[in-house]
């Protein structure tokens, strides 16, 4: 039986700024995340920054599973690389976000420089996987997720555990909707990557 979401939803702090204000350029902005590690912090496309608080224990016990089940894959596909929540990646558009779990095919992070890959890397992950915490606005993460795929990724994952849903977006195509799956195919994007979300719900 699925549980039950909690009618308290807490949304990301939101600020603006003005537009030529030093701590949304690239360089600084980095910085600035590194300054306040106790906090998930994302840039919008316009420029705004949501100041998020770290997720509860039980959430992150559920995402570190995730994390380990596309690690062991990513060791032994060697095609790409894959990286967990703490990571931002600065999209096309100009947002830098981070997902709860990435992964990038070898090739496209190999041509980035050194110093790209030391901060925010300019690029929009192929694959993405967002899971929502109890206390996460599903509309904001469908909005998030439809961001990655018009930014390059091609296959995403909303995990909402709470209604024991997953929400896969690829791209032309209108999101779908899964009902309690115990196991979710990567394929094509991930050849060969099966989720297992047993632990998960």
């Amino acid at each position: 039986m699925s549980q039950s979401a909690s009618s308290t939803v807490s949304l990301p702090m939101l600020l603006h700024f003005p537009t030529e204000a030093t701590v949304l350029r690239d360089e600084y902005f980095f910085e600035f995340c590194q300054a306040n590690r106790d906090f998930r912090i994302e840039r919008t496309a316009n420029y705004d920054l949501l100041i998020m608080s770290p997720t509860g224990s039980e959430t992150d016990e559920r995402n570190f599973d995730i994390i380990g089940q596309l690690w062991a894959w990513t060791q032994r596909d060697g095609t790409g690389v894959g990286f967990g929540s703490s990571g931002g990646f600065t999209l096309p558009n100009g947002a830098v976000r981070s997902p709860d779990a990435a992964w990038v095919r070898k090739d496209r992070w190999e041509a980035l420089t050194t110093e790209q890959r030391k901060r925010f890397a300019p690029l929009c992950p192929d694959f993405v996987i967002e899971l929502r915490s109890e206390t996460d606005s599903l509309p904001m993460l469908q909005d998030k997720m439809k961001e990655y795929i018009a930014n390059g990724t091609q296959l995403g994952w909303l995990i909402d555990r709470w209604q024991q849903v997953v929400y896969r977006y690829r791209p032309d195509q209108p999101p779908e909707t899964i009902s309690s799956p115990q196991l979710l195919d990567g394929d094509p994007v991930l050849a060969g990557f099966t989720l297992d979300l047993s632990r998960i719900w």
